[in-house]
């Protein structure tokens, strides 16, 4: 939970009403959304985006000479401007849309990995990363003859930068790790790590997924040589990731795919691949998610991530200092510095079980290992509940799940 940011001023009300979705009812309760770490809910700016290009400039893109598909791909390349600019690339051929953070990253590790890693070499990543960046390494590390080396944590859910430095070595070729935890919201300290693995010329990926919508982002003073986000969580569509990467790497690495778009000549000898970021684009793409994602993208810069983070940040002391109160209950992640995730058990209680009562009351909130079974290893437990806030959740829907919470517990 970073101590340095102010009390916010946003009007949470009319950012409510933005999002259509959040005016109902389930299960006879109104509903109280904190399940935004796995997605967070589309302004209707997005909705009517999404639904506008099919009304109106439905049309496949880049080869097409009628007005629609020339409008089709004026607004799609739109999006690659706009998301270049938001992350501080250097040039908008940088960024490569994937339908995910996953994809994003078994790009690299297929891609990169192939091409750069060798018998011997090694990848290090951290006990709190999701699957989808540990499990492309081990299919990497596997076949090259790789080692997949992992960076400690504390108890508080801190990568022991002490620990992780004498990791890093001459073998050392790529050092992948998240921005922000999805299960414990632990900020991870990105450009110290950055300058470790620089040390030793090892390549950098950032998983951002958890990040891109809260925490200042920018690849070129973060020194990354990758970074990877999804749209969905950053209140765009579903189905669509974007994977930055630099220039000189992203040119040197082999296709991930193959088929249209990412050619240049095509005969039964010989293929000639296209120049970046369409080398790395095969197929039609996601257009009309590609063309929403950009009012996402105006709607985060319209409120200021500043601003964002700091009525989160309220929400999660807030929900921390109620749940800490809490008999049997016990919090599982608290790093020095978080994003707006809370992670915990309740002695009696499978997770799921509570994850269920929850939902009977209204409220949605995610439970199991939130697809990071080493992290809940390491913590020696099968999954925790997980409550997570966006802009739009208030102070009184916290002290609403916190009440809940306190009355499925005196049920058991």
């Amino acid at each position: 939970m970073p101590n340095t940011l102010t009390k916010s001023t946003l009007d949470i009300n009319k950012i409510r009403q933005e999002f259509p979705i959040l005016d109902q009812q389930v299960n006879g309760k109104p509903l109280i959304y904190l399940d935004n770490a796995a997605t967070n809910q589309k302004p209707l700016r997005v909705i009517d985006a999404l639904s506008r290009h099919y009304k109106v400039d439905n049309a496949n893109i880049h080869r097409g000479i009628h007005t629609l598909a020339e409008r089709s791909t004026a607004a799609f390349e739109e999006t690659r401007k706009i998301i270049a600019e938001f992350i501080g690339a250097n040039e908008v051929e940088e960024v490569i849309f994937t339908k995910g953070t996953s994809e994003s990253i078994n790009l690299v590790a297929s891609s990169w990995g192939r091409k750069f890693l060798n018998e011997g070499d090694e990848v290090l990543i951290s006990t709190m990363e999701h699957h989808s960046n540990i499990v492309p390494w081990q299919m990497i590390c596997e076949e090259k003859g790789a080692t997949l080396r992992v960076m400690p944590i504390d108890a508080n859910g801190d990568i022991i930068l002490e620990e992780a430095e004498q990791l890093i070595s001459d073998k050392t070729k790529m050092v992948a790790f998240n921005h922000a935890s999805n299960s414990l919201g632990t900020v991870n300290p990105v450009k110290a790590l950055v300058e470790m693995a620089k040390k030793v010329g090892a390549k950098v990926l950032v998983d951002g997924a958890q990040a891109t919508s809260h925490l200042p982002v920018n690849v070129k003073e973060l020194n990354v040589d990758f970074y990877a986000l999804s749209a969905h969580k950053m209140y765009g569509p579903t189905g669509l990731g974007v994977l930055y990467g630099k220039r000189d790497i992203l040119e040197k690495m082999p296709p991930y795919q193959g088929g249209g778009e990412m050619i240049k000549d095509v005969s039964f000898e010989k293929t000639t691949y296209n120049d970046i970021p369409y080398k790395f684009e095969a197929g039609t793409p996601d257009i009309a998610n590609v063309i929403a994602f950009k009012e996402a993208v105006h709607f985060i810069n319209e409120l200021g991530k500043e601003n964002i983070a700091a009525h989160e940040n309220e929400l999660l002391k807030h929900a921390t200092a109620l749940l800490k109160d809490i008999d049997r209950v016990k919090v599982y992640g608290e790093a020095k510095e978080k994003v707006a995730v809370l992670s915990f058990g309740v002695e009696g209680i499978h997770h799921f079980d509570l994850g269920m009562w929850m939902d009977a009351k209204g409220i949605a909130v995610r439970t199991g290992h939130h697809c990071t079974q080493p992290l809940m290893d390491h913590f020696c437990i099968e999954g925790t509940t997980r409550a997570s806030f966006s802009v739009y959740n208030t102070i009184e829907e916290v002290d609403q799940f916190a009440a809940a919470l306190k009355d499925i517990i005196k049920k058991f």
